[in-house]
């Protein structure tokens, strides 16, 4: 078994990559409303923070075109993808601008809320702190729901899901 030892930097960012792709992650929608109509980003940086009060937390990168429309939102929806719905999650990643992809209403705050999904949460932005080349933004839980199912994850740059071992 072959081992690459690095010293992250620079030069070995796809080696970091390759590194942090072995952790496999849930994959989540995160949705707002945008002057510009609906917008949606697919993010697997999420993670719960407290339970009193209820925050949880996702990480935007700064590079993304979508960056200015989620650092500004005072409300959004994270959406915990099933395992059926890796063409929301990919149609997404591709343009956060093409609801055709999903459906989906409007949550009382006005955030776009999708249907399928395994679990929702819809959030006030609480906190935002600068992280490298991402931001952390913390939001706090205004109303939340889950159903049975399982979800979609993602490990070493590709979608799949979750088989529980007998």
């Amino acid at each position: 078994m072959t081992e690459t030892h690095f010293t992250p930097g620079p030069d070995t960012t796809l080696a970091f990559r390759e590194a942090l792709g072995c952790f496999g992650t849930g994959v989540t929608v995160v949705t707002t409303m945008s002057p510009q109509g609906p917008m949606a980003i697919t993010v697997n940086s999420f993670t719960s923070v407290s339970l009193d009060p209820a925050l949880v937390l996702w990480c935007p990168a700064k590079t993304s075109t979508r960056y200015a429309e989620f650092m500004g939102a005072q409300h959004y929806v994270i959406h915990v993808m099933a395992e059926d719905q890796h063409s929301v999650a990919k149609g997404f990643a591709m343009d956060g601008a093409d609801f055709s992809v999903a459906d989906w209403t409007q949550s009382q705050m006005g955030a776009p809320l999708l249907s399928g999904c395994l679990a929702r949460f819809e959030c006030s932005q609480h906190a935002v702190h600068d992280a490298g080349d991402h931001s952390i933004i913390v939001g706090q839980v205004d109303a939340a729901m889950h159903r049975p199912g399982r979800g979609l994850i993602f490990k070493r740059g590709q979608y799949g899901d979750f088989a529980p071992r007998g």
